[in-house]
């Protein structure tokens, strides 16, 4: 599967196999019983090392409700308790009986609540998907991971969070390994080599679309983080 997005939040659920999934720009390894929760526009692959047997769902849900987990690679608890659930909603849309539209926005109210228990205990199985305890430094990451192609300040994300701007680099440097603007960077060169790939848009329109301010500062950050221009980059892959 490709690099590609939704407007929507989507869960994949890896019932049996294994492989490899890149999100937002960070590697994670899949097997059964994980799941993939995966935020809007937020730019992913998926690759299989052996045969999977998976179930996805796009959903979106009201602020109230809303999931806080970082976009990543997460395993279900010993009851497989989300896979339970998505089992029941695939029967129901098989189904469809009366009133199935209803019982479907039911389950996914259900769903938050059931991603919420399960993702309290359960830590991420790649780089980048622990949960740390501060959800206000979460609440932060997760507005990166959604919005990184926007013009983000770090003031701007010290202030959403309530931390100080030197205590907040702090904070998200030990959660993720990065600085916060290396971490928006890293996002916006993964969505920008997704694009080069699958689309034939100008290196100047990958540049805007991607957030960056100029096409110099995009071919600069892009040769440093890859050692090639865009172009050497898009000619390369072709050819392999």
């Amino acid at each position: 599967m490709p690099f590609h997005e939704h407007e929507c939040r989507e869960l994949v659920y890896y019932e049996s196999g294994q492989g490899q999934t890149t999100i937002g720009g960070v590697p994670f390894a899949f097997r059964g019983g994980t799941f993939a929760l995966i935020a809007p526009r937020v730019a992913h692959d998926e690759r299989h090392a052996a045969d999977t047997q998976l179930l996805f769902i796009g959903f979106r849900l009201a602020e109230a409700a809303a999931v806080t987990a970082s976009s990543a690679v997460y395993a279900d608890d010993a009851n497989g308790t989300v896979l339970q659930l998505l089992l029941q909603m695939k029967g129901e849309f098989a189904r469809q009986q009366e009133g199935y539209a209803e019982m479907l926005n039911l389950f996914v109210g259900q769903l938050s609540i059931v991603l919420r228990r399960v993702l309290s205990g359960s830590a991420g199985t790649g780089r980048g998907a622990s949960e740390p305890p501060d959800k206000r430094l979460q609440y932060a990451r997760n507005y990166m991971d959604e919005h990184y192609r926007q013009k983000i300040s770090v003031d701007a994300l010290a202030d959403l969070s309530g931390y100080s701007y030197d205590r907040f680099r702090h904070l998200f440097k030990e959660l993720t390994g990065l600085a916060p603007l290396q971490y928006l960077y890293d996002k916006r060169i993964a969505y920008a080599q997704a694009l080069l790939l699958h689309s034939s848009a100008s290196v100047s329109a990958v540049a805007a679309e991607a957030g960056f301010v100029s096409d110099a500062q995009f071919c600069s950050m892009f040769k440093r983080e890859t050692g090639l221009t865009p172009r050497a980059f898009r000619i390369r892959r072709q050819v392999e």
